[in-house]
């Protein structure tokens, strides 16, 4: 049985972060009018359906549905991606329902729905607007609340019993609404946990919230000078803060394979029996469907050309930078670009099955296997749980065996509570985080995750794509200097209506001339009329060429050819770039499905003993693969999309802001200014981050060292212990707010 087996000890332990949501049953997103065996997809007897899951917000999630689903029988394939929340299950059709799946789902205490892309990336978007209305709510109620409780602590014995009860009463009709509402996020992730005979570190912060409000409630009912609204609000808020600053980082992932679906044609024109053209969805595609792709079309699937000879943009797959002339019988593969010429094939796969969707897969492999990345703070969380409860319930126990009433015990455990409620723990990682992210961006580069910056903290290497990373990713005209004006507005003004990458670079020489019948044949070039005269541009006769290409060749009329020679010249800050990454200790190598000439070229000029080319987008996989084995934690920079997969499954990865949707998306930090210049100052700062996180967990550990022995000997009360919770909070902030040197 091919299935994911996690680590059980993930699966016993549940959401250690504390970000699960469990999902609301009443908006349950299965109605009775929904057909789920529409969304699912048979070949042979093996069922496969997309699912997005709701609730899931860590490692321990991702384990506990893994193992659920592929306990089912005749589940073969089980694989759940942690940052777009999309649940792929394959099964034996006959053995199994989809019915069945999604009550196993339900039954673990999580929601699900069909994955749609417009769903996937709204989802992120209401949670996080849910999580800020939540932190106004609750900062607008500890701020009047605290107010009323200054009224009442400097009133002393000047203020009436009656007054005071007055403010009480106040302080509760604020706070527990609020409570109700910006509470949510904890309640039902503890409800969901204990459901399911779990906890989370949602539990003992539920119970510390709820029991100060019902303390506080009792005491105000009973006329007693002491409430604690104050502290039920403010322990609140503070976690709220934490939970959305992470949320916040967060939002930005997982939005590869979302662009990698956007990517892939939607339609294609399938050429029937009788010759005529119907045009279908992508989807309904079948392997020996014979289609026409006209020119300047994205390719729907794998195919085989029948008919017709086109250049084809191929940087996809192979990085390579000139377009590759395709003639009948040549494979061409989906996602790459037809340029020249309309042509007539055969497709050899479906669309679930062509090379963008394995390239989809492997980037959903390489975030899935990111999401199962456990952080600092995951790992400090892991003993939280039992250490507090044991701690709460034997203060209670305890106050009680040595005569103290009910009230005085239930007093001190809630002040246990309080006290060890992780809102330091909360705000060390994701505090430190929003700084560094500031930081960088001052920089020039944009985080777009959290475990990101520990990622980049741990790296032992550095893999440079070669075209559009270390070199510009566009030609130019190098012996500009050798061709005359005139020569430049004809070259410029017959290139003008081609997409060729080597033509696009004369685009910018085109004046006031206007070329007319204009053709573009694959390995010769361009011809047309300029001013009555016939004007070619590309392979020179008398010599074998391919067309426009690294030297290429103008012929007018009565005049001697002249040669434009082209290059992809290298990025002035490459070398430098390189030389700051080799003095933090790293090394560093080239990876390029470029041709190894060129990439042998470039790493001569960068002083780089290491470099491969004619890599493929598995071949950059299985090197990374050897590279984590050996401990060399490699970082990826990369622009293409044949560069994504090794970004995503990279140990920490970078992309250049002009680089493709999809490689920004897959990586973890994007140069922002279109510059190399700022990723030694990223891993400088990552360093730094990684420092300063450990620094703030361990002031998080020595203050509870401190609170929780005064808290369990009664020494302070819960409004106390949420000031010393709070005043845990400020250090663990101001620490992360220190200048972080580069």
């Amino acid at each position: 049985m091919d299935k994911v087996t996690p680590d059980r000890a993930a699966d016993v332990e549940g959401c250690p972060s504390g970000l699960q949501d469990t999902p609301i049953r009443e908006t349950d997103p299965f109605g009775a009018d929904l057909a789920l065996d529409d969304f699912v997809t048979v070949k042979n007897d093996l069922a496969s359906i997309d699912l997005i899951v709701q609730g899931a917000h860590c490692g321990g999630c991702l384990a506990k549905i893994e193992r659920g689903i592929g306990e089912l029988n005749g589940v073969r394939t089980v694989r759940m991606n942690l940052s777009t929340m999309r649940l792929h299950v394959e099964w034996t059709q006959s053995a199994l329902s989809v019915q069945a799946i999604v009550q196993c789902l339900s039954d673990l205490g999580y929601g699900a729905a069909p994955y749609e892309i417009n769903v996937a990336q709204s989802q992120s978007e209401t949670d996080l607007r849910r999580l800020l209305k939540a932190v106004a709510v609750a900062g607008f109620a500890a701020t009047n609340v605290m107010l009323l409780s200054i009224a009442v602590w400097s009133g002393g014995g000047e203020m009436t019993e009656s007054t005071r009860t007055a403010f009480h009463w106040i302080s509760a009709l604020i706070a527990l609404p609020a409570v109700t509402y910006a509470g949510q996020p904890f309640f039902r992730s503890a409800w969901g946990a204990l459901k399911n005979r779990q906890t989370n570190m949602d539990v003992p912060i539920s119970l510390a919230v709820l029991l100060a409000c019902g303390l506080s409630l009792y005491e105000t009912v009973n006329g007693n000078p002491d409430t604690y609204f104050d502290a039920a609000v403010m322990l609140l808020f503070l976690l709220l803060i934490g939970r959305y600053l992470d949320a916040k980082l967060r939002h930005k992932t997982g939005e590869a394979a979302q662009r990698l679906a956007a990517m892939q044609s939607t339609s294609a024109t399938r050429i029937l029996p009788d010759g005529r053209l119907e045009t279908i969805p992508t989807r309904r595609v079948s392997p020996g469907d014979t289609l026409l792709i006209p020119a300047g079309q994205r390719i729907p699937v794998d195919a085989e050309i029948i008919s017709g000879s086109s250049e084809i943009d191929t940087q996809l797959a192979t990085g390579e930078t000139l377009p590759v002339l395709k003639n009948p019988s040549d494979i061409i593969y989906s996602g790459m670009v037809n340029l020249t010429n309309p042509l007539t094939v055969t497709a050899i796969s479906a669309e679930t099955d062509s090379f963008l969707a394995e390239i989809s897969n492997l980037v959903q492999a390489g975030e899935q296997s990111k999401s199962r990345f456990v952080k600092i703070a995951d790992k400090a969380a892991q003993a939280y749980v039992p250490i507090v409860h044991t701690l709460a319930i034997a203060t209670f126990i305890g106050w009680l065996l040595f005569g103290a009433p009910l009230r005085q015990a239930s007093l001190n455990a809630i002040a246990v509570l309080i006290i060890t409620c992780p809102c330091a723990l909360g705000l060390a990682v994701p505090a430190v985080q929003i700084v560094a992210s500031g930081r960088l961006f001052a920089k020039g580069v944009l985080l777009k995750s959290g475990d990101a910056l520990e990622r980049l903290a741990e790296i032992k290497s550095v893999i440079f794509d070669k075209t559009g990373t270390l070199t510009q990713g566009k030609f130019q005209l190098d012996n500009k200097a050798d061709i005359s004006a005139a020569d430049l507005q004809f070259a410029g003004a017959l290139s003008a209506q081609s997409r060729h990458p080597i033509a696009k670079s004369l685009h910018i020489y085109a004046g006031p001339l206007t070329a007319i019948d204009v053709t573009e044949t694959p390995g010769v070039g361009l011809t047309g009329l300029i001013d009555g005269q016939t004007v070619k541009f590309g392979a020179r006769e008398s010599i074998a060429d391919n067309g426009l290409s690294t030297q290429s060749w103008l012929q007018r009329e009565g005049k001697k050819p002249v040669m434009f020679a082209f290059s992809d010249a290298l990025r002035p800050e490459a070398k430098s770039t390189i030389d700051r990454i080799s003095a933090l200790g790293l090394s560093s190598q080239i990876l390029s499905g470029d041709t190894q000439a060129s990439v042998e070229a470039v790493a001569s000029i960068l002083g780089l003993d290491h470099a491969q080319g004619g890599v493929s987008p598995k071949g950059k996989l299985e090197i990374l693969t050897a590279l984590n084995a050996d401990g060399k934690l490699p970082l990826m920079v990369g622009d293409g999309l044949n560069d994504a997969p090794a970004l995503a499954n990279a140990h920490a990865s970078a992309s250049l802001a002009t680089a493709s949707d999809i490689s920004r998306s897959a990586a973890d930090i994007i140069l922002a200014d279109d510059s190399l210049s700022g990723l030694p100052d990223a891993i400088m700062i990552a360093r730094h981050a990684k420092r300063r996180v450990i620094q703030n967990l361990g002031a998080a550990i020595l203050y509870n060292f401190i609170a929780v022995p005064l808290a369990v000997f009664g020494f302070v009360n819960p409004l106390v212990a949420a000031l010393a919770m709070s005043g845990s909070s400020m250090i663990v902030t101001l620490n992360a707010l220190r200048p972080m040197k580069t």
